[in-house]
């Protein structure tokens, strides 16, 4: 069946009978209204276009993610479902690679941040991890950080003959593509039988949306809240790959929620900035402005965006990711994937 268009900002007819307002009497998106019927009504709808929300948003700039007008992912199942299997072959219920059954000790699993000079980010990397060891009781699982802290991830490949090394970072840039091989490329220099499998970065996945919402509930915000506008805030890069990453992602929030409206913003080295996208958003009149770090430890860039977007106007600014207990499922599944590869020479 294919689906209407929904338009944050306009609240379909059950979500107003379920918050005691009377329902609409204009033409609405009727999820469950026939493939043919899709559309009959659009002229109706497009005379009221001036009082939608969304309308003013672009009239003032602002880009807010619409839902797609094609068959998305089902609202009614949690983002924890998705990949399910997986996860829970990740969490130990299924054999390791060292042919125990339940997760033994397997390879170890070296986790490797960007690193920063205050020491709470260095906690909420081993907040993350001790997720992680909960998760896979028995696996070795040690950190290694870019820079500004230590170890290096040459210290922390030191003595092991084999290790699968997974990047704690939320988009493939720079740093997963330059430094962490390069880094690689020296510890092999320095232990030529050394075996590495390298895996994938943990954005993008589909389970990101359900930890940013369990942050955002935190601080007050019920999910898909059709009178909250959602400012997703990215660290930001100057690879255009990677913000075109975070973009999708806002796009396929937008699918599957039902906020106001949802759109992408970045604390660096990209626009617009967060505190742009806030003040966008109220002129285009939305109702309440959530903020969401898609960041992985506090820091610079979270203080900076917390500040920022309060004072333009922000209701509200959840926490980072941390150890959000999707992140572990999700590092654990780039676990499984990695070993599913064939190691290589860390150089190669």
């Amino acid at each position: 069946m294919r689906h209407s268009p929904v338009v944050p900002g306009v609240r379909p007819a059950s979500l107003a009978d379920e918050a005691g307002r009377p329902p609409s009497t204009t033409p609405g998106p009727d999820r469950t209204a026939p493939a043919e019927t899709v559309g009959a009504d659009r002229s109706a709808r497009a005379e009221t276009a001036h009082a939608d929300p969304v309308r003013r948003a672009e009239i003032a700039g602002v880009d807010p993610v619409r839902r797609a007008e094609t068959v998305g992912p089902d609202r009614s199942a949690p983002a924890e479902t998705v990949g399910a299997d997986r996860v829970r072959r990740a969490a130990g219920g299924g054999p390791d690679r060292g042919g125990r059954v339940g997760g033994g000790a397997g390879v170890p699993l070296v986790a490797v941040a960007h690193g920063s000079r205050a020491p709470r980010a260095a906690a909420t990397v081993e907040a993350l991890l001790d997720e992680v060891r909960r998760a896979r009781p028995g696996l070795p699982v040690r950190t290694a950080y870019l820079d500004h802290a230590a170890p290096s991830l040459g210290q922390a490949l030191h003595g092991l003959g084999e290790a699968v090394v997974l990047p704690l970072l939320l988009t493939e840039a720079y740093h997963s593509r330059v430094d962490l091989p390069a880094a690689l490329h020296e510890a092999r220099a320095r232990d030529p039988r050394l075996r590495v499998r390298y895996g994938s970065t943990l954005g993008p996945h589909p389970l990101m949306p359900a930890a940013l919402e369990r942050r955002l509930a935190e601080a007050g915000v019920p999910a898909g809240d059709p009178d909250t506008a959602i400012v997703l805030v990215s660290a930001g890069s100057s690879d255009a790959r990677a913000n075109a990453v975070v973009a999708a992602l806002a796009r396929a929030w937008a699918v599957r929620s039902g906020w106001w409206a949802v759109t992408v913003a970045y604390a660096s080295a990209a626009a617009p900035a967060p505190e742009e996208a806030v003040a966008l958003l109220r002129a285009a009149g939305a109702p309440r402005v959530a903020v969401a770090p898609y960041l992985l430890a506090p820091g610079h860039f979270s203080d900076k965006v917390r500040r920022a977007t309060l004072e333009a106007g922000a209701d509200v600014v959840a926490d980072v990711l941390g150890p959000a207990p999707e992140l572990a499922q999700v590092l654990l599944e780039r676990y499984e994937a990695a070993l599913d590869a064939p190691a290589t020479a860390a150089a190669s």
